[in-house]
């Protein structure tokens, strides 16, 4: 089961994480982002205990989806060490969310 992220919790779970962090900026309403989920809890187990893989409803947080700018959804950023090293915009296939997180952990 993928994490979830809220405005609450965003720094304790992911920047102050030491692993990288992948998180889904989501909303029920939306269609590609109803494509990715499955991708996303499929990547968090296959990752579980090396890379932290969640989402974040922007409809229910909207504090930190509006401090990264985030416009357009679903948007997955990547977070090492507290700082976004990454993002991929719109619904990709799950070979490039692993060659990815391949790249960046």
């Amino acid at each position: 089961m993928s994490a979830i992220f809220t405005d609450a919790n965003f720094q304790a779970e992911v920047l102050d994480s030491k692993e990288l962090v992948v998180v889904d900026f989501w909303a029920p309403w939306c269609g590609p982002c109803q494509m990715v989920l499955p991708i996303i809890d499929e990547l968090a187990k296959e990752y579980e205990g090396s890379v932290k893989v969640g989402k974040m409803n922007v409809d229910e947080n909207q504090a930190i989806p509006q401090k990264m700018g985030i416009m357009g959804i679903p948007a997955i950023k990547f977070f090492k060490g507290g700082e976004m090293v990454g993002e991929l915009t719109g619904a990709q296939s799950k070979e490039v969310f692993v060659a990815k997180i391949e790249e960046l952990k």
